[in-house]
């Protein structure tokens, strides 16, 4: 890669969507186009933001009201960012990351009601203005996705437990902010057998990195 910023590209998506499946063949996509690239997730990908990830995932907080919940989720992101994201792409490397802030807007925006100008003040501001280059967007419906998760067993985490109308808010707000910036959202229908799933995020891929020279 040159000298310049390095690409910076972000997986979203409700429960159960496969964030963890896709996110392995994107990075098996970069390393096969020889980039190098950083691969974090949110929230955490500090050492002070994976404590920070523990405390917001606790089931034992659970009457952590919205606006702690938001702050917090800045906060272990503004150290990710200055810690980790920006001094990797200001090196000319990419960044792969598991979330980031179109994440706020969806989960403490649509889902908890925090009001959009109010996460834009935090984005702006803690995350540095920073945004992706792409986002893959993991869609479908949610008594599906829940169906999935149910099904992998284990403990459910604090945002896990919360009810099917709160993950009905959060992809609502997911597919308006990808609907309000098309050049960026990839939305891909996770809905679709594995194989379809990949089969649509290698074509995303597979453009993206032309544009971008990588190929």
């Amino acid at each position: 890669m040159s000298a310049r910023r390095g690409g910076f590209i972000t997986l979203e998506g409700g429960e159960g969507a496969g964030k963890s499946t896709v996110l392995g063949k994107v990075r098996e996509r970069l390393a096969d186009a020889g980039i190098d690239a950083l691969f974090t997730r949110e929230p955490g990908g500090t050492v002070a933001g994976e404590a920070i990830r523990g405390l917001l995932l606790d089931p034992a907080y659970r009457g952590l009201c919205a606006e702690s919940e938001l702050l917090l989720m800045f906060a272990a992101r503004a150290q990710l960012v200055r810690e980790q994201i920006a001094p990797a792409l200001a090196a000319g490397r990419w960044v792969l990351s598991d979330r980031f802030t179109d994440a706020s807007f969806a989960y403490q925006g649509g889902g908890r009601g925090q009001p959009e100008a109010r996460i834009a003040d935090l984005e702006s501001w803690a995350a540095d203005g920073l945004r992706p280059d792409l986002t893959l967007l993991l869609d479908l419906p949610v008594a599906q996705g829940l169906a999935r998760a149910g099904a992998r067993g284990g403990t459910a985490d604090r945002i896990e437990q919360e009810r099917e109308d709160f993950f009905e808010r959060v992809r609502a707000a997911y597919r308006a902010r990808a609907a309000a910036d098309p050049a960026r959202f990839r939305v891909i229908d996770a809905s679709r057998p594995l194989a379809g799933v990949l089969d649509q995020v290698d074509a995303v891929l597979d453009a993206f990195f032309a544009q971008r020279g990588s190929a």
